[in-house]
């Protein structure tokens, strides 16, 4: 059996020390052209391509997941460009990246913590556009603790820093047992506990305003023969 593509030699140095396995941060993944070009493409989608939800909106490319699988539907060329780009550097084990939520963060609007579960190929990858992200993880609530509550502020583990044109790179425990979520704030304040702080070009006490973020979240998901899936269905 061959085995399992792995990151990229090329992108080694890019992985997070400071946070638990396995997180890579790729900086300037693509150009500032790269960026516009992108942008106008989002905001080129149909309306009905828009799913308005509480706290943001997006648009689903690629097909509906669902626990059976996927009946794929083909990307867009301006997403297939860097979804073959992606699947390159070995992050999903060789499979190909087949989806692509498109997720828009206006200022004051985020996320609550949450894990994206079995659905996906145990990796997640996101391109960040037109302003950065401040990226929370908790760990889950412990069901054998019920001594003391379980705030979101108790389970806080640390934060990432999402510059525009970065490409982030979530897998292990980072992927499958911590949440992940976006505070619903104007500015962000940066800490010690960001554990990408210097290569993310962020420095402790500095205040970051928020502009609207577009972020390209880039996946693999299990495909199926669209008959088997109708019939599961029934």
């Amino acid at each position: 059996m061959a085995k399992p593509e792995a990151i990229s030699e090329e992108f080694k140095g890019n992985i997070v020390k400071d946070a638990p396995p396995t997180v890579y941060y790729i900086p300037d993944f693509i150009t500032e052209a790269e960026e516009e070009y992108l942008q106008q493409q989002v905001y080129k989608a149909p309306k009905p391509k828009w799913t308005q939800l509480s706290g943001r909106r997006l648009q689903n490319w690629g097909g509906l997941p669902h626990p059976k699988g996927m009946i794929a539907e083909k990307l867009p060329d301006w997403l297939l460009s860097y979804t073959e780009k992606i699947s390159g550097l070995g992050a999903f084990a060789g499979k190909s990246a087949n989806h692509v939520l498109v997720n828009e963060y206006k200022p004051e609007e985020g996320i609550m913590p949450h894990e994206d579960g079995p659905l996906y190929h145990p990796t997640v990858t996101t391109i960040t556009l037109g302003s950065h992200a401040l990226l929370d993880f908790y760990r889950p609530i412990d069901g054998a603790q019920t001594e003391v509550p379980q705030t979101e502020e108790s389970r806080y583990m640390l934060s990432l820093l999402l510059q525009r044109r970065s490409l982030l790179i979530l897998q292990d425990d980072m992927y499958k047992r911590y949440l992940h979520g976006i505070s619903s704030v104007a500015t962000d304040t940066l800490t010690e506990q960001v554990a990408n702080l210097a290569v993310a070009g962020g420095r402790v006490g500095e205040t970051l305003s928020r502009g609207t973020r577009v972020s390209l979240t880039i996946r693999h998901v299990p495909k199926v023969c669209r008959a088997n899936l109708l019939l599961s269905r029934k």
